[in-house]
């Protein structure tokens, strides 16, 4: 008799849980997101370090992009989609598995949410580039991704919010040596994915 009564609570904190928070996040989209991070990490360094002529500016006055940075950003670019699509295709299949829908009122407030800190240092980083200070993209978008982090804490799995503080310290330590962007961008889109997938995988994956 307890011990029905220990699982219809359990059951019930579950279920409340589900209600308010979107628990369909899969460590395999971490894991992902770190791989594809850290692939174009490597290949934007080999960009930037293995050759002796590439340029990397904007122009403001013409509107002209030099090659480099063109390549950068198509980089960039396809490691955002890359994770994006994977994250949306790794937590619709554990929503399914569960029995739930993907886009739950949890799911979208925690989007929703997300989207302000996240939309804002796009933004910022994309002035920057135009600005000609390349050396604080790096920074910038380690800690307004942390910040979307620690605020999507709220709707989803708690521990994601030790993911946002360390990304937000990363992209700290960023600002102050500056020379190094392209090793801290890796060591928080990359490394520290791979290990938080990784944790997140075996303690949820059954």
């Amino acid at each position: 008799m307890k011990r029905n009564l220990q699982e219809e609570l359990t059951h019930i904190r579950i279920m409340m849980e589900r209600s308010t928070r979107f628990l369909s996040l899969s460590g395999w989209a971490g894991i992902m997101a770190g791989i594809y991070a850290s692939i174009g990490a490597y290949y934007a360094r080999k960009l930037i370090y293995n050759s002796a002529s590439i340029e990397i500016y904007f122009d403001i006055k013409d509107g002209s992009m030099s090659k480099g940075l063109l390549y950068l950003l198509a980089i960039a670019t396809g490691v955002f989609l890359l994770s994006m699509a994977t994250a949306l295709y790794t937590c619709s299949r554990t929503a399914k598995k569960s029995g739930e829908k993907l886009f739950t009122p949890a799911a979208l407030k925690m989007l929703y949410n997300m989207a302000i800190p996240f939309i804002t240092g796009g933004v910022l980083s994309i002035i920057l580039i135009l600005k000609g200070l390349m050396g604080l993209v790096a920074p910038i978008t380690l800690i307004f991704y942390g910040l979307s982090l620690v605020i999507a804490s709220h709707y989803t799995y708690r521990n994601i919010k030790v993911l946002g503080i360390l990304e937000v310290a990363l992209g700290l330590l960023a600002a102050c040596y500056q020379g190094y962007g392209l090793f801290f961008w890796t060591l928080g889109f990359g490394v520290l994915h791979i290990l938080y997938g990784t944790l997140m995988y075996l303690k949820y994956k059954q």
